[in-house]
């Protein structure tokens, strides 16, 4: 196996395992030689991702809600139980909201999004980056978006959640840097999954690649190749970036 994706011995904790990007990541670093902690709030799609790893005997699936602060550390103990340390945190349970002008926005959209959106990825964070503290290593991948990075158009709830998680990966990797423990996110353009709901049809993704030079959405997969790049053992001096996994959208 080429050294630059060899994760043989590593520990690497995902949320929001039980499909689309968590799904195929689990399956990438499986593959890799990766011990897994997944979790998921969906207990049947978490089960069919662990069923998907082919008899992966370092794999261990729990339920997790990330907005809820010790479902997060429970992830985390478990890891240090299980398997003494932790490498590796990828932080991708979201969720989406009905798109609606701002001047619409209620209360509780808001808080949805960024209870499980922003304090899912700093509960998870928290722990993550005090376990890679003790052992002196570690990489954080936090799943911001486009809308992260920009405006979004009838997504507003949602696009503020997902530019507090690009503030929370940068303010983390200036934080830590000088003591090992590493913090990146990436920025992904609409891909086909089930968040994106009813525009996972063909006529909703046709509309949607309008608004990129590739003129076409990703394959989850293909976002799902930038991760294990970025996750790269031979990564090492990265730290601090939010990578647009766009399409050029962002070029112009």
């Amino acid at each position: 196996m080429d050294e630059l994706l060899d994760f043989s011995g590593k520990v690497a904790l995902i949320t929001g395992a039980g499909g689309g990007f968590g799904r195929l990541l689990a399956q990438g670093l499986a593959k890799r030689g990766c011990k897994l902690i997944l979790s998921d709030i969906n207990q049947t799609n978490l089960d069919e991702t662990l069923a998907s790893l082919n008899g992966q005997d370092n794999a261990i699936a729990m339920i997790c809600d990330v907005s809820k602060e010790q479902d997060c550390k429970n992830m985390v103990d478990t890891a240090l139980e299980k398997f003494g340390r932790v490498d590796i945190g990828v932080n991708n349970a979201g969720i989406a909201h009905e798109m609606q002008p701002l001047h619409q926005l209620s209360e509780d959209t808001m808080h949805s999004q960024f209870n499980v959106n922003v304090n899912g990825v700093l509960f998870g964070m928290k722990y993550q980056i005090e376990a890679m503290l003790k052992q002196g290593e570690g990489h954080v991948l936090n799943i911001s978006s486009l809308a992260g990075l920009g405006g979004a158009p009838k997504g507003g709830a949602y696009s503020a959640a997902k530019h507090a998680v690009v503030g929370l990966t940068k303010t983390a990797a200036v934080e830590y840097a000088r003591k090992g423990v590493r913090c990146n996110a990436i920025c992904p353009f609409y891909s086909p999954t089930a968040i994106l709901g009813e525009l996972t049809s063909e006529e909703g993704q046709a509309l949607l690649a309008r608004g990129t030079p590739i003129k076409r959405l990703s394959d989850p997969q293909e976002v799902v190749n930038a991760m294990l790049l970025i996750l790269s053992p031979g990564n090492s001096y990265m730290t601090g970036q939010t990578i647009a996994i766009d399409g050029g959208v962002t070029a112009w």
